[in-house]
């Protein structure tokens, strides 16, 4: 049952590609941010989104250190281990060494032609190879639930 789900999670995240990066955003075609990207795959695929999203700034919970995306990852998806990857998976990051995670994306491939879909601030939802530098960044790897 979980595999189907991740297989749906993938094709819908990919079905983003293209969309215009807008703050705040889930709209499929017209624009989203990363996690309204994720909002967007949860409707698709599950229904009414689980909570009613607040309103957040470019850095949010930055000041005060709160890991909110990554609290709420946990609260809502599986948490898996880092090294347990498959298609369909969420994948969250800290954008930089010590900061709080504030980024996320859908796990595309595996392997040595690794990637994900995200989307990207200033372009769009794409889907980019999970390098070095990106795989060092994933703070989190979550399955969905059944």
């Amino acid at each position: 049952m979980a595999d189907d789900v991740q297989v749906r999670v993938l094709a819908e995240a990919r079905r983003w590609i293209g969309t215009p990066y807008v703050h705040q955003a889930s709209c499929r075609g017209a624009g989203t941010d990363c996690l309204g990207l994720l909002r967007g795959v949860w409707r698709a695929v599950r229904g009414q989104e689980p909570c009613p999203v607040p309103a957040y700034t470019a850095d949010w919970a930055e000041p005060d250190r709160q890991e909110v995306l990554l609290d709420a990852a946990r609260h809502w998806l599986v948490e898996k281990p880092l090294a347990k990857v498959a298609p369909g998976d969420v994948l969250v990051f800290r954008m930089r060494a010590g900061g709080i995670a504030k980024h996320l994306g859908v796990q595309a491939e595996t392997g040595a032609g690794a990637s994900f879909v995200h989307a990207y601030s200033g372009h769009c939802v794409v889907e980019s190879p999970l390098s070095g530098p990106w795989a060092r960044r994933i703070a989190g790897r979550f399955g969905w639930p059944d």
